[in-house]
């Protein structure tokens, strides 16, 4: 009897929730065996839907990319105050890349045109917030993304090592990026 396509895209999300998981906590050490126990299936289950750790690794790549996609919607970056668009989007991101740690250590970087959908959205914010006042004017825009970027990757496998919440991290990040990392009167 053939599994639904539901119960099919159940499984596979199961198995990649508890990859992500699996895969932060013991990197290259994980295996497909850990994932599959983890996930409470037989390995011969797994390789059904993921044959190989390249396959498992890609797909889980595509699910961290859908969800960055999604939470950048939500965020809101055209619409909201540049300084709450970028709030909201840091706390996506670093929530986001918590639970995928794991692609900043084993997977490839994604193609262009992925970081692409990531990056243009936040470049527009940026440039918007340079021409409203809202930040500085004195570097460009794809200077800040890059300085921003650097940030949450570093604070994403910060938070990750330090099992530091996301409110607290996102709320560093912001405070630097915002506001300079010099106290007043200095």
């Amino acid at each position: 009897m053939a599994k639904s396509p539901a119960l099919q895209d159940r499984t596979a999300g199961t198995i990649l929730e508890h990859a992500a998981r699996v895969l932060a906590e013991q990197r290259d050490a994980a295996s497909l065996a850990d994932i599959a126990q983890a996930a409470g299936v037989a390995r011969s289950t797994l390789y059904r839907y993921f044959p190989n750790r390249e396959a498992l690794l890609q797909a889980l790549a595509r699910r961290a990319m859908d969800e960055l996609r999604g939470r950048i919607r939500e965020a809101q970056l055209d619409t909201l105050p540049v300084a709450e668009a970028l709030a909201r989007i840091t706390r996506g991101f670093i929530a986001t890349g918590a639970e995928y740690v794991a692609l900043a250590y084993l997977a490839p970087t994604p193609p262009d045109a992925a970081t692409a959908q990531i990056n243009e959205p936040v470049l527009r914010l940026l440039e918007r917030g340079i021409d409203d006042g809202t930040l500085r004017n004195d570097l460009p825009a794809h200077t800040l993304l890059d300085i921003y970027g650097d940030l949450i990757q570093g604070a994403i496998t910060r938070a990750a090592r330090d099992r530091e919440g996301v409110e607290p991290t996102s709320a560093a990040i912001l405070a630097v990026f915002l506001d300079g990392a010099l106290a007043t009167g200095v």
